[in-house]
């Protein structure tokens, strides 16, 4: 055989046969910028491995991650009045929600679905920051109200995952209509006698922090989230003082007596089945 057979014709098929590498198998840690292996990173729910920092989640990964076997039912959303205001800045809303639904492939910043956590029934709604920095317009609202009424229905604890910039600016009033809506929401579940419970994650701002986010019967962060109403550089320039360290960090807030625990992402499923066990006495007192 010639060389051309020989050594020619392989190389030429290794080349067009290559596999090509992804470029996902690694992501960065942004506080310790250590690499860390992907499916190592899914593993401890996109918690760092080196230094605890815990990444950001997407709405979709919380439900996986709280429900038994990742098994739960998502529910359909009331529809509601699409930019009610034709509002436009440098893109008119419109567009902006047809980007946000093509990117993050959900209707807007909040899922509800229903299912068990160690075996007890629960209703979970979810922010999703990736959708317009989990902002909170008129479906979020109406979102938050049909997890209430689903919790009143099912008899079943409420549990919120919060993660928002606040208010949405694009629905104006409309937008700012929605904290006393989702206060009235949460009032349903516990006139029920059903526990409320919130999940603050990183970071929770804004209006959604000045309404139903701190009305939980229990009020749980994770490590490191941010939690507060207005930007720390806005509340520095108002009092004219230099913030303490780690201010409007969920550590702090757990210290200074307005969080009830700091829980890490890997206990917080355990954590959230002892919780529902020890709010449901009646249940017990029935049993």
């Amino acid at each position: 055989m010639s060389w051309l057979t020989e050594y020619v014709r392989p190389k030429i098929r290794t080349l067009f046969t290559r596999r090509e590498v992804p470029e996902n198998l690694w992501q960065q840690c942004p506080a310790c910028e250590q690499m860390i292996f992907h499916t190592d990173l899914a593993k401890n729910l996109k918690v760092c491995p080196h230094c605890g920092h815990h990444l950001r989640a997407s709405a979709q990964e919380r439900l996986a991650w709280t429900f038994d076997e990742n098994a739960y039912t998502r529910i359909e959303l009331p529809k509601v009045p699409v930019d009610p205001l034709k509002f436009r800045d440098s893109k008119r809303y419109t567009d902006r929600l047809k980007e946000a639904r093509e990117t993050t492939h959900l209707d807007d910043a909040i899922l509800v679905a229903h299912g068990t956590i160690a075996g007890a029934r629960a209703v979970v709604a979810v922010m999703a920051f990736d959708f317009m920095a989990g902002s909170m317009g008129a479906a979020v609202g109406e979102g938050l109200v049909a997890a209430a009424r689903l919790a009143v229905l099912q008899d079943a604890p409420l549990i919120v995952f919060t993660a928002s910039g606040g208010a949405r600016m694009q629905e104006g009033a409309v937008s700012l209509m929605q904290m006393p809506r989702t206060i009235i929401a949460t009032r349903l579940v516990k006139e029920a006698g059903l526990p409320f419970i919130v999940v603050l994650t990183d970071p929770t701002t804004g209006g959604v922090t000045a309404s139903f986010a701190m009305l939980g019967d229990l009020l749980i962060a994770e490590p490191g989230a941010l939690i507060g109403f207005a930007g720390a550089r806005v509340i520095e320039q108002t009092v004219r003082e230099k913030l303490p360290e780690g201010f409007q960090r969920a550590e702090y807030l757990h210290e200074h007596g307005i969080l009830d625990m700091v829980v890490k992402r890997t206990e917080l499923r355990d954590m959230l089945a002892r919780v529902i066990d020890l709010l449901r006495v009646k249940d017990r007192e029935a049993a």
